[in-house]
C-alpha cells in the first residue's frame, strides 16, 4: 500500500494501482530520442503487473498501531514482503514467461540493495534459479535483459514518485521537476496517468474511507 499523508488523513493506493500507472508510463514510452519498449508488450505487462504479488496484502491490509493507516510498503516485515516477491513471478506465469521474468528480475534488482540477511539470500538464490531457467527457454540475450530490468525499475520509481509526491526526483537519466520530465520521453507532447484512491481520515476506520480519482498531467 502506498500511504501519502494529506492533512488530517491519508490518500492510500494500492500496489496493484501504482503499478497500473506504471504500465500507463511503459504505454505511452519512446519517441526519436529515448527507445521504445522491445518486446513491447511483454515490458508493458510486466510493468503494468509487477505488484501482482501485493494484491492480497492491500485486500486485507496490516494497520500501522501508531498512526490506524495501513502499513505503507515500505515498513512492511521482511518475511512478508518477501513472500509477496515470491509469489509475484509464478503468478505472472500463467500470463507470460517473459514478463514472469521480468517481474523476478525486478524483485532480485529490489533485494540487491538489502542487507544480505540468509532470508534475502536465499530468496535471490531461488530467483537467480528461475531467471536462468526461463531465460534459456525463451533464449533471450543477456543485453535484452538488462535494459528492460532498468526500464520496469524507471517506469516503477516514476510512478512512486508522481503518486507519493517526490519532487524533484532522479531516476536513471530522467528528471522529474514538477509536472515536466527532462528529457521527455513520451511519444506525445503530453500526457495523463490516472488510478483509483481512497482517502481516510486520521483515527477512522478503513471501512470509512472514500473513493477518488487521482489524475496526473505531465507536460514537455
Amino acid at each position: 500500500m502506498l500511504v501519502r499523508p494529506e492533512g488530517q488523513g491519508a490518500l492510500l493506493i494500492t500496489q496493484q494501482a501504482h503499478a497500473w500507472v506504471s504500465g500507463q508510463l511503459a504505454r505511452a514510452w519512446g519517441n526519436g530520442r529515448v527507445d521504445p519498449p522491445e518486446p513491447r508488450e511483454q515490458v508493458c505487462l510486466a510493468a503494468e503487473q509487477h505488484d501482482l504479488g501485493m494484491a492480497s496484502f492491500d485486500m486485507r491490509p496490516d494497520l500501522d498501531p501508531e498512526t490506524g493507516f495501513p502499513v505503507s510498503f515500505m515498513d512492511m516485515p521482511l518475511e512478508r514482503h518477501l513472500a509477496v516477491w515470491r509469489v509475484a513471478p509464478r503468478r505472472m506465469l500463467v500470463q507470460d514467461r517473459y514478463a514472469a521474468l521480468l517481474v523476478s528480475l525486478h524483485g532480485t534488482a529490489l533485494y540487491e540493495r538489502r542487507e544480505p540477511v540468509p532470508a534475502v539470500r536465499a530468496y535471490l538464490e531461488e530467483q537467480r534459479a528461475l531467471q536462468l531457467e526461463l531465460a534459456t527457454l525463451l533464449g533471450v540475450p543477456d543485453e535484452e535483459l538488462e535494459r528492460n530490468q532498468r526500464l520496469i525499475w524507471i517506469f516503477d520509481s516514476l510512478s512512486l514518485a508522481l503518486l507519493l509526491g517526490w519532487d524533484p526526483f532522479e531516476v536513471g537519466d530522467i528528471r522529474r521537476r514538477g509536472h515536466t520530465l527532462e528529457p521527455w520521453p513520451f511519444r506525445r507532447e503530453s500526457l495523463s496517468v490516472r488510478c483509483d484512491a481512497r482517502r481516510l481520515r486520521r483515527g477512522a476506520p478503513l471501512s470509512s474511507s472514500t473513493w477518488e480519482a487521482v489524475e496526473i498531467r505531465l507536460s514537455a
